[in-house]
């Protein structure tokens, strides 16, 4: 059986190749945090929808992020969620890989939806900077 948050993942990725960034921010807690890059950290709703909107003019508007392998580690209301991310766009000169081993962690919510408290597609690569 799948887990339900490779559906959720698969309907952020979908948000951001459409740059639909007000249905994006609402699947972020509202303390969240986005590595937007090694040296940069998006914090809260606002911080990151304005940090995709960056991001998409970097990648031209062409951005088509995907997930291939996955592990979902789940305790509780909390999750860790292990992910090979592919990064796909018209932009060819990034001097970051599209090719990442991303980590992020979500969170139930007292509905009991999963938003995504940490958001963090170059995973243990930010050790290396």
């Amino acid at each position: 059986m799948e887990h339900e948050l490779k559906e959720f993942i698969k309907k952020c990725d979908h948000a951001i190749q459409q740059e639909d960034f007000n249905t994006l921010k609402n699947y972020y807690t509202e303390d969240a945090i986005l590595v937007v890059k090694p040296d940069m950290i998006a914090r809260g709703k606002e911080e990151i929808k304005e940090a995709f909107i960056k991001i998409a003019n970097y990648f031209n508007n062409t951005l088509v992020p995907t997930q291939g392998e996955m592990i979902i580690l789940e305790a509780g209301d909390t999750a860790l969620v292990i992910s090979q991310t592919l990064i796909h766009a018209d932009k060819t000169d990034s001097k970051y890989s599209n090719d990442r081993r991303a980590t992020y962690v979500f969170k139930k919510n007292s509905q009991g939806e999963w938003l995504c408290a940490i958001d963090n597609s170059y995973g243990t690569d930010l050790i290396n900077r």
